[in-house]
């Protein structure tokens, strides 16, 4: 597993998003509910839409901006249609007035 900066914890206010992206794993979308963070893989499950620029709810889930379809930010679930896939969740640590993600490292 590697640790991944995402950025100072003051930075990601309630309710934003920021995608991380790097060479060695696919792109992944943190969000801020209330204070909790969460981590899902960036892409749709459905479709090639960023779920970093979808609409977060209060109830920690999220709404593709292209097709609608709704995932539990908790779980990675697909909530309703058209997406029947899960995303992948991520663990995400704050420590030291900054936030990271753990993702596994795939090689090249």
């Amino acid at each position: 597993m590697a640790r991944v900066f995402v950025c100072e914890s003051g930075a990601l206010a309630d309710g934003d998003a920021r995608k991380v992206e790097g060479e060695s794993f696919a792109a992944i979308a943190v969000f801020n509910v209330a204070g909790s963070l969460f981590a899902v893989s960036d892409r749709c499950s459905h479709g090639n839409a960023s779920m970093s620029e979808a609409y977060v709810e209060d109830d920690a889930t999220v709404e593709c901006p292209l097709h609608a379809a709704r995932f539990c930010l908790k779980t990675g679930k697909a909530l309703c249609q058209p997406a029947t896939d899960p995303l992948r969740t991520f663990p995400v640590v704050e420590e030291g007035g900054q936030i990271f993600v753990e993702v596994e490292e795939v090689s090249a």
